[in-house]
């Protein structure tokens, strides 16, 4: 990869972002940065306005207005020099069916002046066994794989990342994601959508949450929501010989039967597990069970986008 060039100033910039589809504006002013070196998630429910965000800073799609920059570049200029330090993964590509693996990333490393090297870039992505087969012969995740060399092998400075490992199988994923935490390790800033929130979770440093063309929550992963401070859940089970006994004095919830669970839902988990395990060694005891779990990301998504459910995409 080649040296990236030192810069405090941030890969991406969007400044009041605004697209209209005739009398349906799909983003209504949003505004965020991605710092260089970074990896941003950006979700949202169908019609939330995301792709349409993401298609506009690609280069694919007009603004109606609001200022975005990449890398500097205005991306609906259509500059070469952008397009060059930008690499693009879509849901879904175009390719030659009949080229094979070498020959298609060949093909895609000859529109760049300082591409990556062709071998380098196919083993990275985990098709060095295939280089010799033809698109058309490979399965749903090797061909995602194959997306993913093409956006890779002109080493750009800023890569989006549109569902990178739909297909995949859990331990392609994972290699996946060790791949893409290197982009980022090398300074590579990484726009990123994904609806495994799983794959959120582990990748991003900052997510940012669309829902009817607004951007609505930016926090990390684990502050998104408030879910690092609230609605923990603190949960266990009396011992056999201290059933009957009362646990700490609090706002308790007790599952019925004689081994009944004992739950609480609190925003100060620390005061209450301080207060709890005191009361356990005061009695000699462990506490089976014991469990301290927060919203999931996905838990927080849902609430904060007030969706039912979770889709591989969002329109528009």
């Amino acid at each position: 990869m080649r040296e990236r060039p030192a810069s405090d100033g941030p890969a991406i910039v969007v400044e009041g972002l605004r697209k209209d589809y005739g009398k349906v504006r799909a983003v209504d002013g949003v505004s965020f940065q991605v710092r260089r070196g970074e990896i941003y998630a950006l979700l949202g429910p169908n019609g939330a306005g995301k792709t349409s965000t993401v298609e506009i800073l690609e280069g694919h799609r007009r603004r109606s207005g609001g200022s975005v920059r990449v890398l500097g570049f205005d991306p609906g200029a259509g500059d070469r020099h952008f397009r060059e330090r930008a690499g693009i993964v879509l849901q879904s590509g175009g390719m030659d069916a009949e080229l094979t693996v070498r020959e298609m990333v060949s093909l895609f490393a000859g529109f760049y002046a300082r591409p990556r090297d062709v071998a380098e870039t196919i083993e990275q992505v985990g098709l060095a066994a295939k280089r010799r087969a033809r698109v058309r012969t490979l399965s749903g995740g090797q061909a995602r794989r194959l997306d993913l060399a093409l956006a890779l092998v002109g080493d750009p400075e800023v890569l989006f990342l549109d569902e990178p490992t739909t297909g995949f199988d859990p331990n392609a994923r994972r290699e996946a994601w060790d791949m893409i935490a290197g982009l980022r390790r090398s300074g590579t800033t990484v726009l990123l959508t994904s609806h495994y929130l799983d794959e959120v979770q582990q990748l991003a440093d900052r997510v940012g949450v669309m829902s009817h063309g607004h951007l609505v929550e930016e926090s990390t992963p684990d502050a998104l929501g408030g879910r690092d401070v609230s609605g923990t859940v603190i949960s266990f089970r009396l011992p056999a010989r201290l059933r009957g006994s009362e646990p700490p004095a609090g706002p308790w919830d007790r599952t019925a039967g004689p081994a009944g669970e004992f739950t609480m839902h609190t925003d100060e988990p620390t005061r209450v597990l301080l207060a709890l395990t005191r009361w356990a060694c005061a009695h000699h005891t462990e506490l089976p069970g014991l469990t301290v779990t927060r919203p999931s990301l996905e838990d927080v998504y849902l609430r904060i986008t007030g969706q039912a459910g979770i889709g591989a995409g969002d329109g528009r």
